[in-house]
């Protein structure tokens, strides 16, 4: 467990980190020249021009259930596949129980979108449901595309597992915005895949804390604050850049803490203004 707090009425949250793996420089900056990023990278960019990326998963516990978000790449990648992505840690399932919790007690899991990276966790190394009472909740746009057949669209898709899920999948999808346990709600956002989606933590009862939003990757690492930066994975980047200003206002405006999908170092932080963009401010580094 990364990183763990109270976010009051009865709602807590911990940063479960499912391992790393490492992914092209070039592609996660995109069209961002190189003068612009390379002193952002410098102590961490390998020889071969690399960066690390946690898969940073979110347990969310709420007085009506708990909600994971994102499972990471899981345990069923083949050996050359782990070796190209120099996948190492501990995958989803032992990383909970690490950190003291029964995958069994997941009641949902929410995913922001169903790259490999994101989906992988869904399935044990025996090919079972990793969460035996779990509904998986995903927008149905997402769906569509990751079973679909264009090719572009798909690369970053592990088809044959996803299919081995699909109906599972199916019985939780989303269709646009929906509250899917008292104050925890997923936005459709678009931009980085057809059907991407924000989880928004928004505590009810007594004594709330302040919200918590996990925008999957559209906020990856530090430098996903500046709305114009994208990756070159997003499939739909002026999506992103417009959804990433909208909802980065009003997460300064309402005070909201944000956790980064894949930063490895100071995933947990808020959005500042910056001119006419924002910056990410960490408020606690993991390992916290």
């Amino acid at each position: 467990m990364a990183w763990s707090a109270d976010l009051g009425a009865g709602y807590r949250v911990a940063l479960i980190q499912a391992g790393t793996f490492w992914s092209d420089a070039g592609a996660l900056f995109g069209p961002v020249p190189r003068i612009l990023w390379d002193r952002l990278v410098s102590d961490e960019l390998t020889t071969d021009w690399r960066l690390g990326q946690a898969l940073n998963c979110l347990l969310i516990e709420t007085p009506a259930g708990r909600v994971l978000v994102e499972t990471g790449i899981g345990e069923r990648l083949n050996e050359k596949a782990r070796e190209m992505r120099r996948y190492t840690g501990e995958p989803i399932l032992p990383a909970l129980r690490t950190a003291g919790f029964d995958p069994a007690t997941v009641d949902i899991v929410a995913m922001s979108h169903l790259h490999f990276d994101h989906a992988g966790g869904l399935l044990d190394a025996t090919g079972s449901r990793a969460f035996l009472r779990a509904v998986i909740v995903a927008q149905r746009a997402e769906w569509e595309v990751a079973l679909g057949t264009n090719s572009r669209l798909v690369a970053s898709y592990d088809q044959p597992e996803l299919r081995l899920v699909r109906d599972w999948g199916a019985a939780g999808w989303a269709d646009g915005e929906r509250e899917i346990l008292p104050g925890v709600s997923v936005v459709p956002t678009g931009g980085h895949s057809a059907g991407h989606q924000a989880v928004i933590v928004r505590p009810t009862g007594p004594r709330p804390g302040r919200p918590l939003a996990f925008f999957g990757d559209l906020a990856m690492r530090p430098w996903s604050a500046n709305p114009r930066w994208v990756t070159a994975f997003d499939d739909f980047p002026l999506d992103s850049v417009q959804v990433k200003g909208e909802l980065f206002r009003q997460a300064v405006a309402e005070d909201w803490t944000i956790v980064l999908s894949h930063e490895p170092r100071t995933p947990i932080g808020r959005m500042v203004p910056d001119r006419d963009r924002f910056m990410f401010e960490p408020v606690r580094a993991a390992g916290g």
